[in-house]
């Protein structure tokens, strides 16, 4: 008796997301996943999958607004957004960090989505995708066309975007439309390389607050080393306290802006 095509199809794809998922557990990245609102079944393929404790440090699933605003540390604009994505991504990062043996490679995954629900919506199903790394963060936004999925199969797409971003070497094969084209983003952070006259006079600190002492150290410093560029380094994770918000981490680096504002 011959397989019906829908059957066939869903074996042939549940063979390539077999073979993605291994090859993201062969890699030496750990990986922290904070997801929300959609891409439940990455998780199940991740984990049901050999290896997963090779990859996976911790998977998050900040359901409720309650447990976002938790997460984020404040009230985010829109929950379901390219920024709370971003954000959810650098917090992942940041703790994948704390989990990690010093020096691995580590990897933050956030995702939000507005998917389709019990009753009709307004807006967009759409959703975003964000990894960070030591180097890089990544965001993808995905609009889906309404009515042409229910919230399973809704799911399985924003899913298989999770397993996309891991960005390993092996074939990906895309269920979206040709008008359902990911809108994405690379920022990269690696330094090109610096000669000793270009080196850079760094002073380390909560800076909380910011005040005039740390000024004029590393206007000492400057005039003891010489000429490299004087900056300042606020450190977002410290062995003895818990590890700073992003709404956090912003608050202290106004405190540079005004001064700069101010001179």
């Amino acid at each position: 008796m011959m397989e019906s095509s829908a059957i066939v199809d869903r074996k042939m794809t549940d063979g390539w997301i077999r073979a993605l998922v291994e090859a993201i557990h062969s890699t030496p990245t750990h990986s922290v996943l904070y997801i929300s609102g959609g891409a439940s079944q990455a998780l199940a393929w991740l984990m049901s999958v050999p290896g997963a404790s090779n990859t996976v440090l911790e998977s998050v699933i900040p359901y409720s607004r309650m447990s976002m605003i938790q997460l984020l540390g404040k009230v985010p604009t829109q929950f379901a957004s390219r920024q709370t994505a971003e954000e959810m991504a650098l917090l992942a990062y940041n703790r994948a960090l704390k989990l990690s043996k010093p020096g691995s490679p580590v990897l933050g995954v956030g995702f939000t989505g507005s998917l389709a629900t019990t009753h009709p919506k307004l807006g967009d199903h759409r959703f975003h995708v964000s990894t960070r790394t030591s180097d890089h963060l990544w965001v993808s936004t995905v609009t889906l066309t309404k009515g042409l999925r229910n919230r399973e199969q809704e799911d399985r797409v924003s899913s298989h975007a999770i397993a996309n971003a891991c960005k390993v070497p092996t074939t990906f094969v895309s269920e979206l439309t040709e008008s359902e084209v990911p809108d994405e983003c690379v920022k990269c952070f690696a330094e090109t390389h610096t000669s000793d006259t270009e080196r850079k006079i760094i002073l380390s600190g909560s800076f909380n607050p910011l005040h005039e002492g740390h000024l004029k150290l590393l206007e000492v410093a400057t005039s003891i080393f010489g000429d490299g560029y004087p900056c300042f380094e606020k450190s977002a994770i410290n062995a003895d306290k818990p590890p700073l918000t992003v709404s956090q981490i912003k608050d202290r680096v106004k405190q540079f802006e005004k001064v700069g504002e101010a001179d």
